[in-house]
């Protein structure tokens, strides 16, 4: 196998064609820390083959890697996104220890609408399984308060009607507060990676300072704040495995911090 190639690929861990996730295993690994991935792409888009680098650098630092799909809008429609990421951390949590990996060291990371997906899960317990655990989570240029961008389109730079949200959230904006993650954060605090880019979409950069902002000031929250120089809102992910360390260092640093090692 190569070591570009995921060792399992295509395992499902729900019912839906979209359920479906790989799997990255260091040389040897027994016990290793876990990253789970979740792609990019306005929640309409986007594929975990998109982010294998992000699978062959995981494996790489020593980190058993899993890269996983969920559903997409306009088929599924919020909050399916958390519901897959639970899904995800119940399949993966059963079967760690097969694949060489701690279930008790699972570190959550995401971007752009994996990020929200993973902000959600994580922060609201309404989606948390029995026995939710995990190690922390990372979240990369993401979007976390829907509403806001309901009532601020042409301040963002966000052309109407807007695809990605529409898609997702529903075609009446007046709802989408309802989905809107920093409004509705109730889980006790853990270790937690926010970043944006210095190019990246400026509802992105917005809403990365205002989940910062809400978590520290309101929930008891010290997480990381990382503004990535020079990067723009798809290369974060991308750069992974390259030899651009600006965001791996941090990151790879993060999961160890998290995971003990």
């Amino acid at each position: 196998m190569s070591p570009d190639q995921p060792i399992l690929d295509e395992l499902a861990y729900g019912p839906h064609a979209r359920h479906r996730l790989d799997v990255y295993t260091p040389p040897g690994a027994v016990g290793a820390p876990m990253l789970v991935f979740f792609h990019g792409g306005g929640f309409i888009r986007g594929h975990k083959a998109d982010r294998g680098n992000v699978g062959t650098w995981g494996a790489s630092q020593g980190f058993v890697t899993v890269l996983a799909n969920y559903r997409l809008a306009p088929e599924c429609r919020w909050p399916s996104g958390p519901e897959d990421v639970a899904a995800v951390w119940r399949f993966v949590r059963g079967h760690a220890r097969h694949w060489g990996g701690d279930p008790d060291r699972i570190v959550l990371a995401g971007e752009s609408a994996g990020a929200a997906h993973v902000a959600a899960a994580t922060l609201m317990t309404r989606f948390q399984p029995p026995g939710w655990r995990i190690a922390g989570a990372a979240l990369l240029s993401g979007p976390y308060n829907a509403g806001l961008e309901a009532l601020a389109p042409q301040a963002l730079g966000i052309a109407q009607p807007d695809m990605r949200n529409n898609a997702y959230f529903g075609d009446d904006p007046t709802l989408w507060s309802k989905a809107s993650i920093v409004d509705q954060v109730d889980a006790a605090p853990f270790p937690l990676l926010i970043a944006a880019a210095e190019r990246d979409l400026r509802q992105m950069q917005v809403q990365a300072g205002e989940l910062f902002a809400r978590l520290v000031t309101k929930h008891g929250f010290s997480p990381e704040l990382h503004w990535w120089a020079g990067l723009d809102h798809f290369t974060p992910g991308a750069s992974l495995g390259s030899d651009d360390t600006t965001v791996g260092e941090p990151l790879a640093a993060f999961v160890r911090r998290c995971t003990g090692g």
